[in-house]
Protein backbone atom coordinates (compact mmCIF):
# COMPACT_ATOMS: atom_id res chain seq x y z
CA UNK A 1 0.00 0.00 0.00
CA UNK A 2 0.99 3.48 -0.56
CA UNK A 3 -0.43 6.96 0.87
CA UNK A 4 -1.76 7.43 -2.64
CA UNK A 5 -3.70 3.84 -2.08
CA UNK A 6 -5.44 4.80 0.83
CA UNK A 7 -8.50 7.04 -0.53
CA UNK A 8 -9.45 3.98 -2.25
CA UNK A 9 -8.91 1.28 0.40
CA UNK A 10 -10.74 4.08 2.96
CA UNK A 11 -13.92 3.66 0.26
CA UNK A 12 -13.78 -0.44 0.05
CA UNK A 13 -13.56 -0.13 4.18
CA UNK A 14 -16.74 2.12 4.50
CA UNK A 15 -18.88 -0.12 1.97
CA UNK A 16 -17.95 -3.57 3.36
CA UNK A 17 -17.89 -2.53 7.28
CA UNK A 18 -20.04 -1.90 9.61
CA UNK A 19 -17.59 -0.36 11.78
CA UNK A 20 -14.60 0.75 9.19
CA UNK A 21 -11.25 2.12 9.85
CA UNK A 22 -10.16 5.55 9.35
CA UNK A 23 -7.90 7.18 7.07
CA UNK A 24 -6.04 7.57 9.91
CA UNK A 25 -5.47 4.40 10.76
CA UNK A 26 -4.30 3.36 7.20
CA UNK A 27 -1.78 6.23 7.25
CA UNK A 28 -0.28 5.02 10.61
CA UNK A 29 0.60 1.42 8.91
CA UNK A 30 2.75 3.23 6.27
CA UNK A 31 4.74 4.26 9.39
CA UNK A 32 5.79 1.42 11.09
CA UNK A 33 8.33 -1.42 10.76
CA UNK A 34 6.40 -4.30 11.73
CA UNK A 35 2.81 -3.48 10.12
CA UNK A 36 1.62 -2.98 6.91
CA UNK A 37 -1.52 -3.32 4.03
CA UNK A 38 -0.76 -5.06 0.77
CA UNK A 39 -3.32 -3.99 -1.67
CA UNK A 40 -4.87 -6.26 -5.07
CA UNK A 41 -5.69 -4.50 -8.16
CA UNK A 42 -7.10 -5.13 -11.48
CA UNK A 43 -6.35 -2.58 -14.25
CA UNK A 44 -4.86 -0.05 -11.61
CA UNK A 45 -8.04 -0.44 -9.83
CA UNK A 46 -7.86 -1.11 -6.44
CA UNK A 47 -10.09 -4.35 -5.83
CA UNK A 48 -9.19 -5.01 -2.21
CA UNK A 49 -6.48 -4.96 0.81
CA UNK A 50 -5.09 -7.35 3.40
CA UNK A 51 -3.24 -5.78 6.69
CA UNK A 52 -1.18 -7.98 9.08
CA UNK A 53 1.09 -7.00 12.42
CA UNK A 54 3.90 -9.09 12.92
CA UNK A 55 5.93 -9.55 15.80
CA UNK A 56 7.09 -11.65 18.57
CA UNK A 57 6.99 -14.97 16.13
CA UNK A 58 3.39 -14.23 15.54
CA UNK A 59 1.36 -12.83 13.14
CA UNK A 60 -2.36 -11.21 13.42
CA UNK A 61 -4.28 -10.38 10.46
CA UNK A 62 -6.11 -7.08 10.98
CA UNK A 63 -8.10 -6.74 8.43
CA UNK A 64 -9.25 -7.98 4.86
CA UNK A 65 -11.63 -6.76 2.28
CA UNK A 66 -12.61 -6.94 -1.21
CA UNK A 67 -15.08 -4.47 -2.97
CA UNK A 68 -18.20 -6.21 -3.43
CA UNK A 69 -18.08 -6.28 -7.29
CA UNK A 70 -14.96 -7.96 -7.17
CA UNK A 71 -16.19 -10.63 -4.76
CA UNK A 72 -16.21 -14.54 -6.29
CA UNK A 73 -12.95 -13.66 -8.04
CA UNK A 74 -10.52 -15.15 -5.50
CA UNK A 75 -9.21 -12.09 -4.54
CA UNK A 76 -9.48 -12.70 -1.06
CA UNK A 77 -7.67 -16.16 -1.15
CA UNK A 78 -4.80 -14.34 -2.88
CA UNK A 79 -4.58 -11.66 -0.32
CA UNK A 80 -4.97 -14.07 2.58
CA UNK A 81 -2.48 -16.72 0.44
CA UNK A 82 0.42 -13.28 0.40
CA UNK A 83 -0.17 -12.64 4.31
CA UNK A 84 0.83 -16.23 4.85
CA UNK A 85 3.66 -16.47 2.90
CA UNK A 86 4.29 -12.70 5.05
CA UNK A 87 4.18 -14.48 8.02
CA UNK A 88 6.31 -17.63 7.04
CA UNK A 89 9.12 -15.26 5.37
CA UNK A 90 9.02 -13.36 9.14
CA UNK A 91 9.47 -17.24 10.41
CA UNK A 92 6.25 -16.56 12.36
CA UNK A 93 4.44 -19.85 14.30
CA UNK A 94 1.12 -19.05 14.25
CA UNK A 95 -1.21 -16.32 12.10
CA UNK A 96 -4.14 -14.57 14.28
CA UNK A 97 -7.33 -13.20 13.63
CA UNK A 98 -10.96 -11.53 14.57
CA UNK A 99 -13.89 -12.20 12.95
CA UNK A 100 -17.47 -11.94 13.77
CA UNK A 101 -19.55 -14.93 14.19
CA UNK A 102 -22.22 -12.97 11.44
CA UNK A 103 -19.33 -13.22 8.89
CA UNK A 104 -20.22 -16.76 7.46
CA UNK A 105 -18.28 -16.27 4.39
CA UNK A 106 -15.26 -15.00 5.80
CA UNK A 107 -15.32 -17.85 8.34
CA UNK A 108 -15.40 -20.50 5.66
CA UNK A 109 -12.74 -19.18 3.85
CA UNK A 110 -10.54 -19.15 7.10
CA UNK A 111 -11.68 -22.77 7.50
CA UNK A 112 -10.59 -23.68 4.18
CA UNK A 113 -7.72 -22.05 5.14
CA UNK A 114 -6.86 -24.49 7.95
CA UNK A 115 -7.58 -21.72 10.61
CA UNK A 116 -9.55 -22.96 13.63
CA UNK A 117 -11.70 -21.49 16.61
CA UNK A 118 -9.87 -21.12 19.62
CA UNK A 119 -12.21 -18.57 21.86
CA UNK A 120 -14.64 -15.79 21.36
CA UNK A 121 -14.18 -12.17 22.84
CA UNK A 122 -17.02 -10.97 23.86
CA UNK A 123 -18.33 -7.79 23.09
CA UNK A 124 -15.65 -7.18 21.46
CA UNK A 125 -17.15 -5.18 18.24
CA UNK A 126 -18.76 -1.82 18.69
CA UNK A 127 -20.89 -1.35 15.79
CA UNK A 128 -22.75 -3.32 15.59
CA UNK A 129 -22.19 -4.95 18.87
CA UNK A 130 -21.07 -8.26 18.36
CA UNK A 131 -18.69 -10.97 19.79
CA UNK A 132 -15.28 -11.93 17.86
CA UNK A 133 -14.41 -15.56 17.02
CA UNK A 134 -10.51 -15.70 17.17
CA UNK A 135 -9.16 -18.28 14.85
CA UNK A 136 -5.25 -19.65 15.04
CA UNK A 137 -3.56 -21.74 12.02
CA UNK A 138 -0.38 -22.99 12.81
CA UNK A 139 2.53 -21.93 10.71
CA UNK A 140 4.58 -24.91 11.59
CA UNK A 141 5.11 -28.26 10.34
CA UNK A 142 3.40 -30.59 13.60
CA UNK A 143 5.36 -33.48 14.41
Amino acid sequence: MTRGDIAAIVLIEARIFSDPWPAVAFEEELDSDYRGVIVAEIDGLITGYAGCIVAAGECQLTNIGVAPEFRGKSIAKSLLNRILEIARKADCDYIFLDVRPSNTAAINLYNRFGFIELYRRPGYYRIPPEDAIVMVKTLRDQD
